[in-house]
């Protein structure tokens, strides 16, 4: 009884016998100066053949990492060619060797847990190795020879450049990614290449021999610095680099400059409209600087307290107090060798659109009219400050920036002056440098959304107010050499043709149209089996619909707008599907067979027999017919929005519909690879379809 007594008294007892410490405030804590940062020693040499090499001991770890930069980039690529520099920065990897395909190459890599990789980026290309230290020779063998002897096999060329195909079909995918480009585009200007964007001709346009070429004038022994770190002995790695690259003494003239940025842009406001979306995404600014500019430091400082984090000017009035954008953000782009930009950016609600660009305007102009107030510049400074520290963090980024400052021509010790002077900034170089910077008046601002939810106009912000063109151009025609009778015996060809499925006057009778088909793919191409119903009403109504394992999708267009219904709703076409659909119009049997004696379009028969069509919207297709019966035999084009290629489709089982005759199955070829098989079950002509039918919405 007395123990419980205990016990129970002993709470009461605790607090009497508890030290209470007094609460620590956050801007109390004080921590200690960093320590100054010193950089590991990095030795030295040329190789005999010219290349410069950079050596980095660092025995932590049983690995060697390696580096080499090349005075390269995208900013040579040839006008017609754009993409060549980073066709030839991925395939010299992809490509393989002379000796070994890339396949084989992975395989080796793979089963001794190493890499050799390459790329061409904007200013400098690069082939990187990394390796444990026990297979350093094997590894380093693999680099000298891509590096030196890559094969540009051509199946990985068409691999890449269809890839790249599909990344311009989905460039329009994210309204984010359209700000940003259309941005840059034109603060940069779209005639230099700043400011280029890569279509399907430029890829188009792009061959094997045309990255040899690329690949011969740019990777040299002169023209490389090789930067290697990592557990291995400097002398030993030195005689091994020298006795690996001796047989490489290939010679080149010295690569010029890399151009300058001389565009002015045109301030305003430009509307890249996508009615799919409730948000606006946008991206606002100008020019930038160069890093090496003596205000560099201040306006990195300006460009955190105006949008550089939660704390920031614009993240506080545009979201937190105003509740327009979920992010707002502000950053100075300067490059090591050109103006890189000056950019906010972010999104908002459709209806609050003007009024998030008229709070941002506010706060530009506030922060070149006042100073800013102490806290907001020593936390900003802090900021950028204490970021210097991630430069060196690693042996592979210490040895990295060296051979960054090498490259652009930097003094070794740029990151100390440079981190001196952001800590030097003061109140008063925040004001100067935004009122000789910042201009809003000459802002490039790009908004992407959907204009009839904006709320209140754009022009309400007193800024002229421009349509941006998203549309992605095809491929130009590459029409056949004509001559003297190539179109007269075109138009001999194509009333054969007619004559063989039925003849002129029914084809010419012909005012609607209705086909059932089922579509297997490839299993290559995903394997799918799809059935689909084809409608088509002169002159330019078509209609498809396609049951797909997710749902139905459908599509109409009457030749200028059009919609789309899924699974997700209805939506109005956008331009690149538009153009596909009336495509599909133009190469349907009725009037293709016809294209003669129609004014408005071309054709020419090649010295192979091929007649090809085009018309003025740009649609082109070729057209093989069969020598015996005269019966089209297959029918080749580049669509538009495929980013795959050249398709073409092959015919047979002709079955007679309404006096016509018509393909039931149909072979179709992608880049001469098989895509899939199609069966018709059911095919109409006249049924009587109407414009109220063939447009009806689900």
């Amino acid at each position: 009884m007395r123990r419980l007594a205990i016990l129970l008294f002993l709470p009461f007892l605790a607090p009497c016998q508890t030290k209470v410490v007094p609460a620590t405030t956050w801007n109390s804590i004080k921590f200690p100066k960093l320590r100054d940062i010193q950089p590991p020693k990095v030795e030295e040499t040329t190789l005999p053949n010219g290349m410069k090499v950079y050596l980095l001991e660092n025995h932590e770890l049983p690995t060697v990492r390696g580096t080499a930069l090349v005075r390269t980039g995208n900013l040579f690529d040839p006008k017609d060619k754009i993409g060549l520099a980073s066709v030839t920065g991925t395939t010299l990897r992809s490509g393989g060797t002379t000796d070994s395909p890339g396949d084989q190459i992975d395989e080796q890599l793979e089963n001794i847990a190493a890499s050799v990789e390459s790329s061409i980026g904007e200013s400098n290309g690069a082939v990187r190795f990394s390796t444990l230290k026990e297979r350093t020779d094997e590894v380093l063998q693999v680099f000298h020879d891509v590096l030196t002897r890559p094969g540009f096999r051509q199946d990985r060329i068409d691999l890449l450049k269809s890839q790249m195909r599909s990344g311009i079909s989905r460039r329009n995918d994210e309204p984010h990614a359209i700000s940003q480009r259309e941005f840059a585009d034109i603060v940069y200007g779209r005639d230099n290449p700043y400011g280029w964007s890569m279509e399907y001709e430029h890829v188009d346009n792009i061959n094997r021999d045309d990255i040899v070429a690329f690949y011969k004038r740019y990777f040299f022994p002169a023209n490389i610095i090789l930067a290697v770190q990592g557990d291995f002995n400097s002398a030993e790695m030195k005689s091994k680099l020298e006795k690996l690259f001796a047989d490489w003494t290939v010679q080149q003239a010295p690569v010029p400059a890399f151009p300058k940025v001389t565009s002015t842009p045109k301030p305003g406001i430009y509307v890249a409209s996508r009615e799919d979306v409730n948000q606006t995404s946008f991206a606002l600014g100008q020019l930038g600087g160069l890093l090496s500019d003596k205000d560099a430091p201040a306006l990195e400082v300006m460009a955190d307290i105006l949008g550089g984090g939660f704390s920031s000017r614009l993240f506080q009035r545009v979201r937190t107090k105003l509740g327009y954008a979920y992010d707002v953000s502000a950053s100075w782009g300067a490059g090591f060798d050109h103006p890189g930009l000056f950019e906010i950016s972010g999104s908002t609600k459709s209806e609050s659109t003007a009024d998030t660009l008229k709070a941002i305007d506010q706060e530009v102009r506030r922060i070149r009219e006042s100073p800013v107030a102490s806290e907001e510049l020593e936390s900003a400074r802090q900021k950028v400050e204490n970021s210097f520290v991630f430069n060196f963090d690693t042996p592979s980024k210490t040895l990295g920036r060296l051979l960054t400052y090498r490259y652009y021509g930097y003094p070794d010790d740029f990151i100390f002056t440079y981190q001196k002077s952001v800590a030097a900034v003061t109140r008063e170089d925040i004001q100067r440098v935004a009122q000789k910077y910042l201009d809003p008046s000459k802002f490039v601002i790009v908004a992407t959304g959907n204009p009839k939810e904006f709320g209140k106009p754009l022009s309400s912000l007193d800024q002229p107010v421009s349509d941006l063109d998203l549309t992605i151009p095809q491929p130009k025609t590459r029409k056949a050499p004509a001559d003297a009778g190539s179109s007269a015996r075109a138009r001999a060809l194509l009333a054969r043709a007619a004559d063989a499925v039925g003849g002129a006057v029914r084809l010419a009778a012909v005012k609607d149209f209705s086909q059932s088909s089922s579509i297997q793919l490839d299993q290559a191409a995903g394997g799918l089996k799809v059935t689909q119903n084809t409608q088509w009403l002169a002159p330019g109504h078509f209609r498809q619909e396609n049951v797909l394992p997710f749902g139905k999708v459908a599509t109409y267009s009457d030749g200028k707008t059009g919609w789309s219904a899924t699974p997700q709703g209805l939506a109005s076409l956008p331009p690149a599907q538009l153009g596909q659909i009336t495509f599909e119009s133009f190469k349907i049997w009725f009037s293709l067979l016809l294209s003669g004696d129609n004014p408005d379009r071309t054709v020419t028969a090649t010295a192979d027999g091929k007649v090809e069509v085009a018309d003025k919207a740009g649609h082109a297709v070729s057209l093989t017919l069969d020598p015996s019966t005269g019966l089209p035999a297959s029918l080749a084009y580049s669509a538009p929005g495929n980013p795959n290629g050249i398709v073409e489709e092959t015919f047979a089982d002709w079955q007679d519909a309404g006096g016509i005759k018509l393909p039931r199955k149909i072979t179709i070829l992608q880049v001469g690879k098989h895509f899939a098989d199609v069966v018709v079950s059911s095919a109409a002509v006249n049924t009587g379809l109407t414009v109220e039918q063939i447009s009806k919405k689900p």
